[in-house]
């Protein structure tokens, strides 16, 4: 009896073992900054429609502090005010979301951007207040 006891005892801490390291991975991808590289830009009208594609490369960094995006050779960056992560796959399916306040040039944006990771394709939708109704959506070529 008392082997089946001790038996039992020993795989719920294994098993509390094994969560606990998949959601140190998952917020250790939450506690560093990210990385997202993509080769295809698509601008969304107010009707969820597909206005234009633009072939460019655009890189975006992104901390709990910090929201870099490069389009191209254009460069905007701030400082993200909100933040909230939760990957139940790190890179792989789970979501993002963080608003910022970017400057482009003269010009403050306030902004939303969505990482949405779903059975491993990662999307990043960038919602700005100051353009309502459209969106700007890039798949990631590469996310880390």
């Amino acid at each position: 009896m008392k082997t089946t006891k001790t038996n039992n005892l020993r795989r719920a801490a294994l098993a509390f073992a094994l969560i606990l390291a998949g959601s140190t991975i998952s917020f250790a991808q939450c506690d560093k900054p990210v990385k997202l590289t993509s080769s295809v830009t698509n601008y969304i009208n107010d009707k969820g429609e597909v206005e234009r594609t633009k072939a460019e490369q655009t890189v975006i960094i992104l901390s709990k502090t910090e929201l870099t995006i490069t389009p191209g050779d254009h460069m905007m960056n701030g400082n993200v005010t909100e933040y909230t992560c939760n990957w139940t796959t790190p890179f792989k399916d789970g979501k993002t979301i963080a608003k910022a306040v970017l400057t482009d040039g003269n010009n403050d944006l306030h902004v939303t951007i969505t990482i949405e990771g779903k059975a491993g394709k990662v999307t990043l939708t960038f919602v700005a207040e100051e353009e309502a109704g459209k969106k700007i959506q890039v798949v990631a070529d590469k996310f880390e």
